[in-house]
């Protein structure tokens, strides 16, 4: 079984990646940790290296690449990142997660240390339209087209093992059709 989760800066994607992947055996590949872990090797802010890769498209290619290569060769997997549910496109499960502005920039704050909420939400908003714009040029991609996924599901009224339990019952379901569809 193939499993994407994808969504905006915030929205518990990889939270919930990685309780699907504990939960149910699966190996799990992140687009956003080797992104920042890119960001980190070229001592740049997030921000700053997607403006680096909107210049410079190998860098989305390269990653978006890997992530459906990998796909491609293994079963049990989650494959998390923004992209991922386009990439994937013969994922047994496609999932977006959404949260307003406002919850996505605490957990950004938490997470990232960022020092405050107008840092925080310049930064989220410009990664934000610079990736946008990047998806856009690089695969006529509109990031906010929800339409490929198999369900939406809204990370700020429930915590990861409640979504986790969501997405658990559609495994469950996936898994005893007698076809896997």
């Amino acid at each position: 079984m193939r499993i994407t989760v994808s969504g905006l800066p915030g929205s518990g994607t990889t939270s919930l990646s990685r309780y699907l992947a504990e939960h149910h055996d699966f190996s799990m590949i992140s687009a956003g940790e080797v992104f920042r872990q890119l960001a980190v090797e070229h001592n740049l802010e997030l921000a700053e290296f997607g403006r680096l890769a909107e210049q410079d498209e190998s860098y989305d290619k390269m990653i978006d690449a890997r992530q459906k290569e990998i796909a491609a060769q293994r079963d049990n997997i989650i494959v998390e990142g923004r992209l991922s549910g386009w990439m994937v496109s013969d994922a047994d499960l496609k999932i977006w997660l959404i949260a307003p502005i406002g919850c996505r920039i605490k957990r950004i704050i938490s997470r990232d240390h960022v020092a405050d909420e107008k840092t925080a939400t310049a930064i989220t908003s410009e990664r934000e339209r610079c990736e946008a714009g990047r998806y856009r040029s690089y695969y006529d991609i509109d990031i906010n087209d929800l339409s490929i996924y198999h369900m939406v599901l809204n990370s700020e009224h429930w915590g990861v093992s409640e979504l986790g339990a969501i997405v658990d019952t559609a495994i469950r379901g996936l898994t005893s059709k007698p076809d896997g569809k």
